[in-house]
């Protein structure tokens, strides 16, 4: 069972200027060795490091590699694996699709064969790369968050046959690698259709999103949603509780029954949530998580979604180790993994 953290060393690579990509790396992880410190010192096992192609790939110039980040993306990986944690590796964003400035892409990787071409050879290049690491100490997370059926393209056939071939490249290297697939809309739809490629199977945790992104800045319109308040508030249709979280998370329930591995890859609320909503809503999503046997990570460690310096109002902070950190979030997540292990 694996919980913890995202970490943002190389999440994304900005969205116009793409010069001194090293020394954005270079101080982020230094910057961040004493949170995954943290993070081993909480008990916790693992780390999803979400990575943009754009560090390593310039220009779209996909057959050319930088090897000097990729220097840098194998101290992320052994920053993460020194501390006895295990490093979930994440194409953020990938050659021809990203949930997030999708129209920075060149390519579109539903429909155009050279993105999917350069998104089996980045894989396959990680697979060689990192070939020395054991299964316990790493795992490959194929796409983060594709888009709705119909969205860029994308169906669940194409969708899977682009997953199934970047997963056969990979254990044509290593066989035994774990490889998660994240549900499509944004990771929220599960998709059995996928089990048959044994991968984990990795799911989000922002529902109710007009809860978990209220006052998030790019999110357009949510400044003028209704302040969210746990349990009772409705919106989708849904008055929403603990059973309403129980319900939504009905499919991936069903694809655990049936035998896959479900892991929820990101989880976590805005800072502008009120504080007391906040917790209220984690405690019933970490039981929910309990409940149904399911690993989680928060998006992410420190920042407005995090655990540290998350600036939510009304936070009973604490400082350890320079850490400045929710303490009450804190104990919820401690109390959360302790279920999960038992």
């Amino acid at each position: 069972m694996w919980y913890g953290f995202n970490v943002l060393w190389l999440f994304s690579a900005g969205w116009k200027e793409l010069d001194n990509l090293d020394k954005k790396v270079i101080g982020a992880l230094e910057d961040g060795k004493k949170d995954v410190d943290f993070i081993a010192d909480m008990g916790c096992n693992f780390v999803r490091l979400p990575v943009d192609y754009r560090f390593f790939i310039h220009d779209f110039k996909y057959n050319q590699p930088d090897e000097k980040m990729l220097l840098l993306l194998d101290e992320c990986i052994k920053q993460i694996v020194s501390r006895g944690l295990h490093c979930s590796l994440n194409v953020h964003r990938a050659p021809g699709y990203c949930i997030n400035g999708n129209e920075l892409e060149r390519d579109n990787l539903w429909t155009d064969q050279i993105a999917q071409d350069a998104f089996t050879s980045l894989w396959t290049l990680f697979a060689k790369r990192y070939a020395g690491y054991s299964k316990e100490q790493l795992s490959f997370d194929l796409l983060n968050e594709p888009p709705a059926p119909g969205e860029y393209g994308l169906t669940h056939e194409n969708h899977k046959l682009i997953m199934a071939r970047v997963a056969a490249a990979i254990r044509n290297v290593t066989l035994d690698r774990p490889i998660i697939c994240d549900g499509l809309c944004g990771g929220h739809i599960a998709c059995p259709e996928l089990a048959d490629l044994n991968v984990i199977m990795s799911g989000r945790g922002y529902t109710p999103f007009r809860l978990s992104h209220w006052k998030a800045e790019w999110v357009k319109g949510s400044d003028q949603w209704e302040e969210p308040v746990w349990p009772g508030m409705e919106c989708d249709g849904v008055k929403w509780n603990r059973q309403a979280l129980l319900d939504f998370y009905k499919p991936w329930k069903d694809l655990a029954e049936k035998g896959s591995t479900v892991h929820m890859g990101e989880c976590g609320c805005y800072k502008g949530v009120p504080n007391k909503t906040a917790l209220a809503w984690y405690k019933d999503l970490f039981s929910v998580y309990n409940e149904l046997g399911f690993g989680f990570a928060l998006w992410n460690f420190r920042g407005p979604f995090g655990i540290a310096e998350h600036e939510r109002e009304g936070t009973n902070w604490e400082v350890r180790n320079g850490i400045k950190f929710d303490k009450d979030l804190y104990e919820l997540f401690v109390q959360a993994m302790k279920n999960l292990s038992k």
